[in-house]
């Protein structure tokens, strides 16, 4: 079993930067593709971004261009940087961890509210 714990949530302006991080615990992290989803209020659950354990990455396409997802084995920590934050981005961004082998078991944090206004 692996613990999720996300932070680097907060209210920023249009515009702005916020880096989320998400560090892991309990398991061995490299085995886990990891991914960033959001939802906000009155929606379902999407996907932002996924890096596999072998560093392949995907981007949702609205975020292609402006949000990087990048992992350190190191530190059992999966990161998302988003950048030129719009109102729209607003929502509770949630880690994800999936095993990539069997049974592929799945686990997701707690989230971490980000809020773009002025």
């Amino acid at each position: 079993q692996v613990q999720l714990v996300e932070s680097g949530g907060g209210l920023v302006q249009p515009g702005g930067s916020l880096r989320l991080s998400c560090a892991a615990s309990g398991s061995l992290f490299t085995i886990y593709d990891m991914g960033w989803y959001h939802q906000a209020p009155g929606k379902q659950r999407e996907l932002v971004a996924t890096i596999t354990s072998g560093g392949i990455i995907i981007y949702a396409d609205s975020r292609k261009g402006r949000f990087t997802i990048s992992r350190d084995n190191a530190k059992s920590t999966v990161y998302l940087q988003m950048n030129s934050l719009k109102p729209e981005d607003t929502a509770v961004y949630y880690c994800n961890a999936k095993q990539s082998i069997p049974p592929r078991r799945e686990y997701w944090g707690q989230g971490t509210q980000v809020t773009v206004s002025s």
